[in-house]
């Protein structure tokens, strides 16, 4: 059996029907919509909603450790066993944690603007400072993986390592990221892609069009076709 990549879209609307609860089944369908990663949906607020503009405003709070010389304070890269700057052994590096706060507004559809309202009515009435969801990052884990189970998902392979794994959130993602090229893979859209994906590098983005793309087995059949035997 050939192994895939990425969910196809009738299948993550399976998963969502497949939900045991109203809150799981949002929760599928605002990671699959709105493209967010799991830890922005679990952050998200009541009062980041806005019905009337009909978007979502989403947090990233991004960490990451950079590792310099001890001596000249020259950054240095994972593998680098010497200075760039001075050429001291790096044996002891400094180590510093910098956080970076990326904020989205994305649009939302209808339908799902509708599930959010319908949602938020069950909720018992208080701050709208507090998690939609209340959930912890296992859990939701959990939700997504337990849908795919019941509709007899298969794993993926990922196209970069090869590496097999279940259905996760960040499938979903992945899924209407590649549905986005296959329907808009001009310059205008990757850049929109990369916006909302919240991708600092053009690079991260572009490789759902190499994923989403039949480029390069055209170009190999052009090359051999009416090729004399």
């Amino acid at each position: 059996m050939t192994m895939k990549a990425y969910l196809e879209l009738p299948e993550i609307e399976l998963m969502e029907q497949a939900a045991s609860c109203q809150r799981d089944r949002l929760l599928i369908r605002l990671l699959s919509h709105l493209w967010c990663r799991v830890s922005e949906a679990l952050a998200l607020k009541i009062c980041d909603i806005d019905f009337k503009q009909k978007t979502v405003t989403i947090l990233h709070l991004k960490r990451s450790v950079k590792i310099s010389c001890p001596r000249c304070r020259v950054q240095l890269g994972y593998r680098h066993r010497f200075c760039p700057g001075c050429g001291l052994n790096v044996n002891e590096r400094i180590g510093s944690q910098q956080e970076k706060r990326c904020i989205r507004v994305l649009p939302v559809d209808e339908a799902t603007l509708s599930m959010l309202k319908s949602y938020i009515n069950t909720l018992p009435s208080g701050d709208n400072k507090l998690p939609l969801f209340r959930l912890n990052r296992h859990r939701a884990w959990q939700i997504v993986r337990d849908c795919a189970r019941r509709v007899g998902l298969p794993s993926l392979v990922n196209p970069e390592t090869g590496r097999v794994r279940g259905v996760s959130p960040h499938r979903l993602r992945d899924a209407f990221s590649v549905h986005a090229m296959k329907m808009d893979d001009s310059g205008d859209g990757l850049r929109l892609l990369q916006e909302h994906l919240g991708h600092s590098g053009f690079d991260t983005t572009a490789k759902y069009r190499k994923i989403a793309g039949d480029e390069h087995r055209q170009w190999y059949n052009r090359l051999w076709h009416n090729r004399p035997c």
